[in-house]
């Protein structure tokens, strides 16, 4: 009972410094939360329990990043951004619905294989400097929502997707971050309606973690928005990329080897 009660504990220390991390790069830069703390879960729990734990964290601070802050309320923000980019926020919600449904139709060793190809085109992109942009152009407008929105449903890597249309469409940083998380927002809800019964079925303790780490994610990111110019981003980032290496390594490994 007391090897089951440490490990508990390290288990939720574990969680509790990934959140924070995580938080901290999506203070510094609006984005990266959702992507960290998944892969990061997918090598300890099942992936579509993964997706179910980091659901709520990552949804309260998407609608932080999207609502709050700038020089707009809170409604300002809400009809700003959903008036000029409804209809990438529409396909990525459509995207991510099939997506989420793809967790519970598709062998999770698919999904995973497929996460690590995704933080692995992501994090050589970053190491090499190189941004894809896309044209800024209705139909790959619509292409590029729905296909973010499958992937963030299913591996919560929507942003790697996301930002090569986003780049394109504005040079505003302020602007490509409160976009993404308003997408990023919608596809957690995407999530909730569809992977409802798993939602339901967690444990008492479960959602007292889940609590613990939202409030954490919160407290993380309001502190990290106040200490934002002294932090240094680049090594910050630096630092995130090697961690997203070594976790994209480990989850293809889980993905190969259940093919094994």
């Amino acid at each position: 009972m007391m090897d089951m009660a440490d490990s508990d504990s390290t288990q939720t220390l574990l969680l509790i410094a990934i959140f924070a991390l995580a938080s901290l790069l999506h203070g510094i830069s609006g984005l990266g939360v959702t992507l960290v703390t998944t892969t990061a879960l997918a090598s300890m729990y099942p992936l579509p329990h993964a997706i179910v734990l980091v659901i709520f964290p990552s949804l309260l601070l998407n609608a932080m990043t999207w609502l709050a802050g700038g020089e707009r309320s809170i409604w300002q923000n809400f009809i700003y951004y959903g008036r000029r980019y409804w209809l990438l926020a529409l396909t990525s919600l459509l995207g991510s619905i099939l997506g989420a449904k793809l967790l519970l139709w598709v062998d999770s060793a698919y999904i995973l294989l497929i996460l690590a190809t995704v933080i692995g085109f992501y994090v050589l992109s970053a190491l090499l400097g190189q941004q894809i942009r896309l044209p800024d152009s209705k139909p790959v407008l619509i292409v590029v929502g729905f296909s973010a929105g499958v992937i963030g449903g299913a591996t919560n890597a929507m942003s790697t997707i996301l930002m090569m249309y986003l780049l394109s469409a504005s040079n505003d940083k302020h602007t490509i971050a409160k976009v993404g998380n308003m997408c990023y927002f919608l596809g957690k809800i995407a999530q909730i309606i569809v992977l409802r019964e798993p939602i339901m079925a967690l444990s008492s303790g479960e959602w007292q973690l889940i609590t613990l780490l939202s409030v954490l994610s919160i407290a993380t990111l309001l502190i990290c928005i106040r200490l934002r110019r002294y932090l240094p981003q680049a090594r910050f980032r630096q630092l995130i990329l090697l961690i997203l290496t070594v976790l994209g390594i480990r989850v293809g490994w889980q993905g190969i080897t259940a093919f094994l």
